[in-house]
This record gives C-alpha cells, sequence and structure tokens, in this order.
C-alpha cells in the first residue's frame, strides 16, 4: 500500500512538487535520453516547443544536443497518444501503441470516411511507403505524398497526413532524422532496433507509474486523460504500482507521486524563488486535465486563448502560472519579453531578475 500524506498543502506548493517531479528545479535530468524517459512522454506537435521543453530539464545542454538526440534515434517523435505527436524513448513507442492504437483509430473513424480512406488504401499506401523508404532510407513527407499520388492515392484535404498518420500507428513508418524544421520518415523496424512487448494491463500499469513519478502530485483522471486510457483500466491498474508511489491529499481529492518528490515535504519543497520561462504545449502547463492547481482559472484563456487547443509560453514563478512571454527581433536585437497576466502590476525586481535569468538560459540553449 502507498503512504499516505495528511500534511495540508497549499496549490503553490503542489506546484513546486511538480517542477521537481519534472527536473525543472533541483538538478534536473543527466541527458536529453533521460529526460524524456524520466517524462514518460513529453508534448511535441511543436517542435521548437519540444526542443526547449526538453532543453530547460536538463542543465547545461544546447539546441543542437537534443536535436542530434532525434537525428540519431536516440529519442522519437510520433503519435503515441491523444493523436497528437509526443517525444518519448524509442523501446517504448510500440508497446505504448499497442495499447493506444485501437482507441485513436476508432475516434478518427469518421474523419477517414469523409477523406474516402479504407483499410485498402491504407494498405497499398503502406506498401508504396515502404518501398521507398527501403535500405534504410529516409523520405520527406512531399517524397511520400508524390509516390501516393502516382499510385492513385490523393494526398489533398489532410488525406495524406491521415494515412501517414496510419502507417505510424501500425508501427510501419515512424518519423525520423531532422531535415531543418521536418522530420523525414523512416521504417519503423530500422529506426527502432528494439521493442519491448509488456502486455495490455502490465503496460497499462507502468505507464501510470512513469506518468505519475515525472508527473505527480497528480491525479488518475490527470493520467486517463493525458494517456486516453479509459479510466476504468487506470483505476484497476493502480494497484499494481501504489507502492512505489505515495499518496497525497489536497482539497479532499486524492494525488499520487513519487518517495523522492513526497520527501521534499519534510525539508522544504525547493523553487519557491524560481522563475521559468517555458515554451509552449510545455507538460508543466499542458500534462493535467485540471491545470487551475498552477494557472490560476481567470487567466487559462491567456495562455490558451479562445479554449483553441494552441498553448503560449508560459511565465512560472514559484510554481505558479503568473505570464506568457514572446521573443522580438532577430539576431543581436532579439529580446525576450515578459508579459504579466495583469499588466498593471508588472513583475517586482526579484521576478524580473530570475525571469532575465530564464530568459539568458534559453539564448544560451538557442545558441549552443
Amino acid at each position: 500500500m502507498a503512504a499516505a500524506v495528511k500534511t495540508r498543502v497549499s496549490s503553490k506548493v503542489m506546484g513546486r512538487l511538480r517542477l521537481a517531479s519534472q527536473g525543472l528545479v533541483g538538478s534536473g535530468f543527466g541527458g536529453v535520453p533521460e529526460a524524456v524517459r524520466g517524462m514518460g512522454a513529453m508534448q511535441a506537435q511543436d517542435l521548437q516547443s519540444a526542443l526547449w521543453a526538453v532543453g530547460v530539464r536538463v542543465p547545461g545542454t544546447g539546441l543542437s544536443d537534443v536535436r542530434r538526440a532525434l537525428d540519431d534515434g536516440a529519442v522519437v517523435r510520433s503519435w503515441p497518444m491523444r493523436g497528437t505527436l509526443h517525444l518519448l524513448a524509442p523501446e517504448d513507442l510500440q508497446w505504448i501503441l499497442n495499447i493506444t492504437t485501437a482507441r485513436m483509430v476508432q475516434g478518427t473513424a469518421g474523419r477517414h470516411r469523409q477523406l474516402e480512406i479504407t483499410s485498402d488504401d491504407v494498405e497499398k499506401c503502406r506498401e508504396i511507403a515502404l518501398g521507398v523508404v527501403d535500405v534504410g532510407r529516409a523520405a520527406s513527407r512531399a517524397e511520400l505524398f508524390a509516390a501516393f499520388e502516382a499510385a492513385g492515392q490523393a494526398t489533398k484535404a489532410q488525406r495524406g497526413i491521415h494515412l501517414l498518420w496510419m502507417l505510424c500507428q501500425s508501427a510501419s513508418l515512424v518519423p525520423g532524422p531532422l531535415d531543418g524544421n521536418q522530420q523525414k520518415f523512416v521504417a519503423f523496424d530500422r529506426w527502432i532496433r528494439s521493442s519491448r512487448h509488456p502486455g495490455r494491463e502490465e503496460g497499462i500499469a507502468e505507464l501510470l507509474l512513469r506518468y505519475l513519478r515525472g508527473h505527480g502530485p497528480a491525479t488518475l483522471r490527470d493520467f486517463a486523460w493525458w494517456s486516453s486510457i479509459p479510466l476504468t483500466e487506470v483505476r484497476r491498474a493502480l494497484p499494481e504500482v501504489s507502492g512505489e508511489l505515495v499518496e497525497l491529499e489536497h482539497d479532499g481529492t486524492q494525488f499520487w507521486l513519487s518517495p523522492e518528490a513526497a520527501a521534499l515535504l519534510d525539508d522544504g519543497v525547493p523553487g519557491q524563488r524560481t522563475v521559468l520561462a517555458l515554451p509552449g504545449f510545455d507538460e508543466f502547463v499542458l500534462g493535467y486535465t485540471d491545470r487551475s492547481i498552477v494557472l490560476p482559472p481567470e487567466h487559462a484563456q491567456k495562455i490558451v486563448p479562445g479554449g483553441n487547443g494552441v498553448f503560449k509560453k508560459a511565465i512560472v514563478a514559484g510554481g505558479e502560472v503568473t505570464g506568457t512571454w514572446v521573443r522580438q527581433g532577430n539576431g543581436r536585437t532579439a529580446a525576450v519579453v515578459p508579459v504579466p497576466f495583469d499588466d498593471t502590476k508588472p513583475l517586482g525586481p526579484a521576478a524580473l531578475a530570475g525571469f532575465r535569468r530564464a530568459a539568458e538560459r534559453y539564448e544560451r540553449f538557442l545558441a549552443s
């Protein structure tokens, strides 16, 4: 059974515990693959945001280090859940797809009928694509689309990207090395040499454990949303891993986190004065179905305007989202500018100094 912590914990302390779990305070992660594995998976639909999301968690790393990890296959970027691109460890992609693909494909059935995509179309495109990427070759989206079109498979109106998505869901293709800010596609079995194969129940339990360790304090509902795994299956998985977690009660709700993060409650949770410049779509903000612990509900629209699903870059101070930020200009004229939620209350001297340090770290990341 998990140890239960009944100490009254404020939302700001909950936020700082999440910073610690996510490697955003303290010593962080030891390298790019370690950060991705430690998080379980990291939202990556926007490539530039995803690269900085890793960089901010790995002290001393640069943009070239994260790009190299993708080019070398040390981490992969694909669609393991929620129909959205994520970064994850290569050996994890196959078994996570085994758990999530059927539900995701079912969710796109209506759109595929609109696009006139049948199982025969997908199989035909699989044969075409594997022929294009044969002998370890990487192919751009444009090359694959041209091959599809030549075989009578239309690619306009998003039909092409849905076909590629289906081939990635079936582990036929996987996005591989970078070509500028795009990725080329490669044969799954050639790019990912080793895959694990836990059963469904074992896999759900492992993914739950890794999510709660890398995102805690978090709830089972948070994980069910994040992973697109039905809550009933998540609840069945909890007893398998609860002994490796600590239960924390906050406002009458059960949260779970790692023992290492929970131990910080004894000595003082770090990050009270930490100011971070996080990328858009960062897991600290996005990775929970209820974001109100770190993002005041009255300001949620300023992070996701109109609820359009596009998350802005976030200023996090002491474990709470306090504003957004933008990078203006280029080269020597570039400047990272804070945009506090309340424009009548600019950052105080200490917070402004902390933000400037965070901005300088971001600029160093881009330059290395």
